[in-house]
């Protein structure tokens, strides 16, 4: 009697679980994907992205956003800045507020339902607060590290603001924020995140599935030159370059060809695909 008891509970939890017994998994969206330009950095040190760059050659940043849209969702891939005081500290040309910059692409702020962000730079994190009902992916440890120890004797923040350390805490008790742990995760349908070497203590990068697949890379990745070139980006340290230039190899293998890999802050996006204005299709 009792194991007839447990085989008929085990039958009935795929259902209390909302699937059928051996149903197949969801499938992936055929997401669209846009990268959103909400700034450019003019007169940049190439140097600065690409370790073994000329010394003496500028390059034009793109302040970037990318939007991800299929599957119900309308998933923002980093959320950009709009605090005054990175305004008057950097050089910003044809800057646009990064809810404005998405509305270029006909979604409302309270229309995005995630933000995946990459790392916590003032510049990919700043924003998430202005998308009010955003869900907002992090990295666990990156989470930790930044509401925490970073604020500590010995630990390290540069470029992290203390308004967007604020406002990922209350996200937390709101229940709005997700703690993503580790390497490899399905985050949404066909939605998968992978962790970088230490751009940040523990960024991330970001695979959309589908019939062609593509990476976005945020910081992981700054240019189509690093790919090309087998650099790694400037901004890691000596220690941690080999570990970006094997995250590069990875995704170029997830997406399956180096022009579906797309870089953080790179202008070429805009010539390399359809552009309207600000904002290019990807796919």
């Amino acid at each position: 009697m009792r194991a007839a008891w447990i085989a008929l509970i085990s039958s009935l939890l795929p259902l209390v679980a909302g699937a059928e017994p051996g149903s197949p998994a969801a499938p992936t969206p055929d997401y669209s994907i846009r990268a959103i330009r909400y700034a450019t950095v003019p007169g940049f040190p190439l140097a600065g992205l690409m370790v073994g760059a000329p010394k003496d050659e500028l390059i034009d940043i793109a302040m970037v956003v990318w939007l991800v849209q299929g599957g119900g969702h309308a998933i923002l891939f980093d959320s950009g800045f709009h605090r005054e005081t990175f305004l008057k500290e950097f050089k910003m040309a044809d800057y646009l507020r990064p809810d404005e910059a998405v509305a270029l692409a006909g979604v409302k702020p309270e229309a995005v339902s995630d933000i995946v962000i990459s790392h916590a730079h003032w510049d990919h994190m700043g924003g998430v607060d202005l998308f009010p009902t955003a869900q907002v992916w992090i990295q666990k440890q990156e989470y930790a590290y930044y509401t925490g120890d970073a604020w500590q004797p010995g630990g390290q923040h540069g470029g992290i603001d203390p308004e967007d350390v604020a406002v990922l805490l209350r996200l937390n008790t709101e229940g709005r924020l997700h703690l993503v742990d580790g390497d490899d995760v399905e985050i949404l349908p066909g939605i998968r995140v992978y962790t970088g070497a230490r751009h940040t203590f523990a960024s991330q990068y970001m695979r959309v599935g589908g019939s062609q697949p593509f990476v976005l890379a945020s910081d992981n990745c700054y240019l189509d030159r690093n790919l090309t070139e087998h650099a790694a980006s400037a901004t890691f340290s000596e220690a941690d370059r080999p570990a970006n230039l094997a995250a590069q190899a990875r995704m170029i293998q997830l997406a399956g060809a180096a022009e579906r890999v797309i870089p953080g802050h790179d202008p070429r996006q805009f010539e390399r695909f359809p552009t309207e204005g600000q904002v290019a299709r990807i796919h």
